[in-house]
């Protein structure tokens, strides 16, 4: 795929992806013989990785560690079972983080809600005077 397909597939822009390029988070696979970058499935898939962390407040140091824990479990030789107990432990650190995230989320948004319904509210109150 292309760069702008690709940016069509995660619901990135150009530049983001881009960003993420030279922040070695992401490499285009090949390049075509007119330059142009070329991505695999995967390479899409390591973009929803890094653009489902980035809402979550992770860090671009954070997106490196856990997309190399990945890149050791999913890679071509297996890690040995010590290895991927401690890459899996790892995993989880990130499981328990994201969802202490989405907690703070939740909550934030709770009180969004009850703001946007007291602003309601008060148009409410002079609509109807």
């Amino acid at each position: 795929m292309r760069i702008g397909e690709v940016a069509v597939r995660t619901g990135l822009s150009l530049r983001t992806i881009r960003y993420y390029e030279e922040s070695g988070l992401v490499a285009p696979s090949a390049l075509s013989q007119g330059g142009l970058r070329l991505y695999t499935e995967a390479d899409a898939a390591r973009l929803m990785i890094i653009r489902r962390m980035t809402p979550l407040g992770f860090t671009l140091d954070e997106m490196r560690v856990l997309l190399a824990i990945t890149d050791r479990l999913d890679g071509e030789e297996p890690p040995t079972a010590d290895e991927r107990d401690q890459l899996l432990r790892r995993v989880a650190e990130f499981e328990r983080a994201t969802a202490e995230r989405v907690a703070d989320l939740r909550s934030q948004l709770v009180g969004a809600e009850e703001f946007a319904a007291m602003l309601r509210e008060r148009i409410a109150r002079f609509v109807h005077v």
